[in-house]
């Protein structure tokens, strides 16, 4: 386990100026995967020992953290994370505490994965965030109670030892942990405010369900496709055509800024496996001045193999859901759309089947990583 630097020293008390004026932050590299604690997709704060002053559900709000010097309540000052009232207990301070000496949420990644990195924000905290951090994490299958989660059968591994951090920032730390795990424990030490909790890794799905499903999305970022690259990322991110659900406002689609040149726009992804692809869905929902005027979609097998077309350049319209099957399945193991000239669409479904192959590949990555 490794820990990027952390942020430290002294931040602004309430009130005056703009509330990001002081707010530090760094370029992650992990932050290129996927948020694995998303609502979104499932993610979910299902326990805490306390939450006193604010709710632990926050802690997986999408939207970046926001402050009003003037909202207060009976308790006290209402804050946009999760914040605990200061411990007075004995042993706070003890070198090896136990569960009882800190304050501790459990998340349940809305997708399984390989965790590479978490962000521990406490933007707006300033005064009031934990002295150090710890995060640790486990794999239990099936949806275990909060109770069954803390019983001493669970075996939990640290991902982030006990490390101090920076008020007013975002707190982030690389993990090298070879292994799929489905929950997490946020410990703060002593006590204090977490604004928002990031957990980036790669998908890891479990290959008995997608074997029972039989069709399904195999780009879809729940079911272990990923984005690989994008031309343009100005507007919003291409991660968002492979999220669950239909696009629910403009920004939740993938929109590229205005072309200048002959060029176009595209992105290119890594599917689920090796699959044999059927049908396609393109939607442009909320994009209506803005959407790609057409696209095409090609595939391709392994890094170094041949783009091939399997949707020639096609119309789109604005706001609209695009079905297209294919006249015969095609197989490979990334995918590329392109639209043309530039614009955006919001959700890119291509539905299919693992091939043996691609199966097999799964099953023995989900054994290798079961730890």
């Amino acid at each position: 386990m490794k820990a990027t630097p952390n942020f430290t020293g002294d931040a602004q008390p309430y009130g005056g100026g703009d509330p990001y004026a002081d707010y530090r932050t760094a370029d992650f590299p992990f932050t290129r995967h996927a948020n694995l604690a998303a609502r979104e997709l499932g993610g979910s704060v299902v326990a805490a020992n306390d939450e006193f002053f604010a709710e632990r559900e926050n802690l997986l709000v999408a939207s970046r953290a926001v402050f009003d010097p003037e909202h207060f309540g009976h308790k006290g000052k209402i804050m946009d994370g999760w914040e605990t009232r200061r411990r007075r207990g004995a042993g706070a301070d003890r070198p090896h505490p136990t569960e009882e000496d800190h304050d501790w949420a459990l998340v349940r990644l809305g997708a399984p994965g390989v965790i590479r990195g978490v962000v521990v924000d406490t933007a707006h905290f300033r005064g009031n965030y934990p002295q150090a951090v710890s995060v640790e994490a486990t794999a239990v299958e099936g949806t275990p109670t909060p109770e069954e989660l803390r019983t001493g059968d669970v075996k939990w591994t640290t991902l982030v030892p006990r490390t101090p951090v920076g008020g007013h920032a975002a707190n982030g730390f690389a993990v090298d942990v070879e292994q799929r795990f489905t929950h997490l424990r946020v410990n703060q030490h002593p006590d204090g405010g977490i604004a928002r909790l990031r957990v980036y890794g790669e998908v890891v799905p479990d290959p008995s369900w997608l074997a029972a499903l039989g069709t399904f999305d195999v780009v879809a970022l729940e079911n272990g496709g990923r984005t690989e690259d994008a031309s343009n990322r100005f507007y919003s991110s291409p991660d968002n055509t492979i999220q669950p659900g239909r696009s629910r406002k403009m920004d939740d689609g993938w929109e590229t800024r205005r072309r200048r040149d002959r060029g176009n726009d595209w992105i290119s992804y890594v599917l689920a496996g090796h699959a044999e692809i059927r049908a396609v869905e393109i939607d442009t929902a909320y994009l209506k001045g803005n959407s790609a005027g057409w696209a095409s979609l090609s595939v391709k097998d392994g890094d170094t193999g041949e783009w091939r077309e399997i949707l020639p350049r096609t119309r789109l319209q604005p706001d609209t859901n695009h079905r297209f099957p294919l006249d015969a399945p095609a197989r490979g193991t990334h995918a590329r759309i392109d639209i043309y000239p530039d614009g955006g669409i919001s959700r890119l479904r291509l539905f299919g089947a693992l091939t043996d192959e691609g199966a097999a590949q799964l099953v023995a990555r989900h054994q290798e990583l079961a730890g």
